[in-house]
């Protein structure tokens, strides 16, 4: 989709019509990725305690939600109607899925959330909610019904263990077949059925960082940044008529404390290339349990390249890399290699670095966040 836009539409054409602004339905946009997952390889996936996974059953108009990891063997008894199995970071288990996250890369990977793939029965669904974000819903296998609103009544059912809407009122209906795509903007209410038969559906998430929170994670941030000195004292303290009242020389002492803590743009890059790489508390990293030598890493890197794991969230900026949470400098030449690595996720062979690049890889190599590409 980077090189041939979304629904007849450039990437440009699509960003400036449509991003944030109003849905869009694209038949056959992705015809590739419909098999890309099997009912079979999702039980097993929910099934892994390194993933979340969830079982949403409705039952009339009663709704439950259990959280996984499942067996897979209670999983196949579940009755053929009124239940969805949904798998969160299916991209941190299959290599495969980043073929199809691949196709939304025009949009910055730091808004990139994961790919959540949904299973359902025919009838079953999450009910009609809301995102907070922009997601594209890709049709696998078998058909799905979305019925769409830009209502602006949001408020949700009480009690209910997922999010659900009071008040749905849809204005648009599409049934969409397998390799069909829809693209929501954030807070545009909509409901997926699964119709017809089994059905797959792949979630494309775009996070939105809420206001608060990201200024409350900058200011945890810069507390473990900040190194003041001093300490308050009051030698030429007088005796008080009103010993609860808080002086004006104890406010003007601490306001010296406070405005003495300083921020920059470097602190918010470095703030922002941790804090959007930085795993899930659940993410595993397989590392290698024999790692080969440095030389024989090199080696085998120039002839066959390399390849970020797929859990691995890999941004940079100038000469700052950023991996898994963590922020490494590098010189312009080492920049140059390790950012084409971050964009492609991938470094084809023959492959030549520098003293400073394959110092950085095997390291990371250590610690599980590349792998050398399989020859």
């Amino acid at each position: 989709m980077a090189k041939t836009g979304f629904a007849g539409l450039s990437p440009a054409e699509f960003l400036r019509r449509h991003w944030q602004k109003k849905p869009l339905l694209a038949r056959n946009a992705l015809p590739g990725c419909a098999g890309l997952v099997q009912r079979e390889t999702l039980f097993e996936l929910a099934a892994r305690d390194d993933l979340e996974s969830r079982l949403v059953r409705r039952k009339g108009r009663r709704w439950s939600v259990n959280h996984g990891p499942f067996d897979r063997r209670a999983l196949e008894r579940l009755p053929r109607s009124g239940w969805t199995l949904l798998v969160q970071g299916v991209d941190h288990a299959l290599p495969a899925a980043w073929q199809l996250l691949g196709a939304f890369s025009f949009i910055p990977y730091a808004r990139l959330d994961d790919l959540m793939v949904s299973y359902a029965p025919p009838g079953g669904g999450v009910g009609p909610h809301f995102d907070n974000y922009d997601v594209f819903l890709v049709q696998g296998e078998g058909r799905r019904r979305w019925r769409v609103s830009r209502q602006r009544d949001l408020g949700l059912v009480a009690g209910a263990p997922l999010r659900i809407l009071r008040h749905f009122r849809p204005t648009r209906e599409w049934v969409l077949q397998p390799g069909d795509a829809l693209y929501l903007p954030p807070r545009y209410a909509h409901d997926g059925i699964a119709v017809g038969g089994d059905c797959i559906t792949y979630s494309i998430g775009f996070r939105a960082p809420d206001a608060q929170e990201t200024a409350a994670r900058f200011l945890e941030y810069l507390q473990d940044q900040l190194r003041l000195t001093g300490q308050y004292a009051d030698p030429e303290l007088e005796p008080r008529r009103r010993p609860a009242r808080i002086g004006e020389d104890m406010v003007r002492k601490v306001r010296g404390f406070l405005s003495r803590i300083r921020w920059n743009g470097g602190d918010v890059v470095r703030f922002l290339g941790c804090t959007l790489t930085e795993p899930k508390p659940h993410v595993l990293f397989s590392r290698p349990q024999r790692p080969l030598p440095a030389r024989l890493f090199l080696a085998r890197a120039a002839r066959g390249g390399l390849r970020l794991a797929p859990p691995t969230r890999m941004l940079f900026r100038d000469g700052t890399l950023f991996i898994n949470g963590e922020a490494c400098a590098a010189s312009r030449s080492g920049a140059r290699l390790l950012s084409r690595l971050a964009d492609r996720r991938w470094l084809p062979p023959p492959l030549r670095c520098d003293r400073e690049s394959a110092e950085w890889l095997y390291q990371w190599y250590r610690a599980g966040y590349i792998e050398l590409n399989r020859t």
